[in-house]
């Protein structure tokens, strides 16, 4: 007497339909891990977004409660702008292995004309070039450097991007509040371009020598 198992295996050698049934079940379960894998992915990337949103919203209700009770934007857009950038520098920075505290930089911010703005800015996210390097002891200086303006740049786009969603979403962003907005903007870049300007200078001198 055979049993069911062998059973199994003879109807399945004779009928070669339940063989291409077997073989489209075990492809329905590898597409089935793969599906699994894609949808948690996207179920990450959700997650992220909605991070993203949960934390333009706070920053659009601040400026909105602010501008509810005073009826003016006065220094607003450029704290927004402040501190929309120093949590985008501070974002770049985790991602890449640097630990960073944006608390500190934006709280001593008195002064939000563009100037001081900039200046913030500038010296908050170059402060990390040092971690930085430690976190990629093997490129070098050079490679190191342009690594670096490249994720605390990256970090400026997203903060000032967000500053100006925030701000049209108000319906504020125009006139000499969009020109402060992108004046702010050019002066980082200015002053991001003048610390590599430096650093190339002193690393040429000390060649030189």
């Amino acid at each position: 007497m055979n049993s069911p198992i062998n059973s199994v295996n003879t109807v399945m050698a004779k009928n070669p339909y339940s063989q291409d049934a077997s073989a489209m079940a075990k492809s329905k379960g590898s597409d089935n891990s793969v599906e699994e894998q894609h949808t948690t992915g996207k179920a990450g990337e959700v997650q992220e977004s909605i991070a993203v949103s949960q934390k333009k919203q706070l920053n659009a209700a601040i400026i909105e409660s602010t501008l509810e009770f005073s009826n003016s934007l006065g220094d607003q857009p450029l704290s927004l702008a402040l501190k929309t950038a120093l949590q985008g520098i501070n974002e770049a920075l985790q991602a890449s292995g640097v630990e960073s505290s944006v608390e500190d930089a934006y709280e001593s911010g008195l002064d939000f004309s563009p100037e001081a703005t900039a200046e913030r800015i500038v010296s908050f996210s170059t402060q990390f070039l040092g971690a930085f390097r430690e976190q990629n002891p093997d490129m070098s200086e050079e490679e190191s450097l342009n690594a670096f303006m490249d994720v605390i740049g990256s970090g400026i786009d997203q903060g000032f991007g967000e500053a100006k969603d925030i701000l049209g979403g108000l319906n504020v962003l125009e006139g000499e509040v969009s020109d402060t907005i992108d004046t702010t903007y050019d002066l980082v870049q200015k002053g991001l371009q003048a610390f590599v300007d430096s650093l190339n200078e002193k690393e040429e001198e000390s060649t030189t020598e």
